[in-house]
């Protein structure tokens, strides 16, 4: 094959790769969501918005272990809280976040995933 054919196809690539800067960011974005509790979290706001006190309860946690990745996920700009007197009630910051958790949930119940990249 010669190399010289595959020019135009490498640069029409590259032109349309995002930029080292935003690989990074979409990179650490999955990170957020590579940790099983912060996607059940997510999972929990995805059905409808809840006080710190209810994900907890739902998902057999102590608030404060629920209080860490919620800051972690408004860090990423995953959640959003809204003061409600002394609670905060959070729900999803966008439906991007939806989106994101419906595809890969989507990928998965398709069995185009496996276990076979865990250690």
């Amino acid at each position: 094959m010669d190399k010289n054919n595959n020019i135009d196809k490498i640069e029409i690539v590259r032109k349309n790769m995002p930029s080292t800067e935003k690989s990074n960011d979409l990179a650490d974005l999955f990170k957020v969501f590579g940790d099983a509790t912060r996607t059940k979290i997510l999972s929990c706001l995805s059905v409808q918005s809840l006080y710190v006190c209810d994900i907890a309860n739902i998902l057999n946690m102590t608030i404060s272990a629920v209080s860490h990745q919620l800051r972690v996920l408004r860090s990423a700009k995953l959640v959003r809280g809204e003061k409600q007197g002394k609670e905060v009630l959070y729900s999803l910051d966008d439906d991007h976040v939806t989106k994101i958790l419906e595809c890969g949930l989507s990928h998965i119940n398709e069995g185009n995933f496996s276990n076979k990249f865990k250690n």
